[in-house]
């Protein structure tokens, strides 16, 4: 089994930056793709951004393209969420999913999931 560990949320002023990790110790071969979700108070969960081992070509929601960049680290099972320009709308639970096979925005596709760190971005 895996479990991912979330950390790295905060407090932040809109503009500012955070980084979101997530650690997900286990078997290797089930978190070949980790991607992160967030949802918001009174919102459904919404797609961030997913990578594969390789890190070839991660994907974006399109609300947070060009302003966040996810990266892993394959031989720690680990993967990280800069956000920069962050608003006010950035502002919700971030979470940390992984699953075997594939890349996938369909949160219902991810196997393993996070606890969820909180984001709050002031205006």
């Amino acid at each position: 089994q895996v479990q991912p560990v979330e950390s790295g949320g905060g407090l932040v002023q809109a503009g500012g930056s955070l980084r979101l990790s997530c650690v997900a110790p286990g078997r290797t071969s089930l978190t070949n793709t980790m991607a992160w979700f967030r949802q918001a108070t009174g919102r459904e969960r919404e797609f961030v951004a997913a990578i594969s081992r390789s890190s070839a070509a991660p994907i974006y929601g399109d609300s947070v393209k060009g302003r966040f960049h996810i990266s892993r680290d394959s031989g720690q099972n680990a993967a990280f969420l800069q956000m920069n320009s962050l608003t006010p709308e950035d502002t919700a639970v971030y979470f940390c999913a992984a699953r075997q096979f594939g890349i996938t925005i369909r949160d219902d596709e991810y196997d393993y999931w996070g606890q969820g760190t909180q984001v709050t971005v002031s205006s």
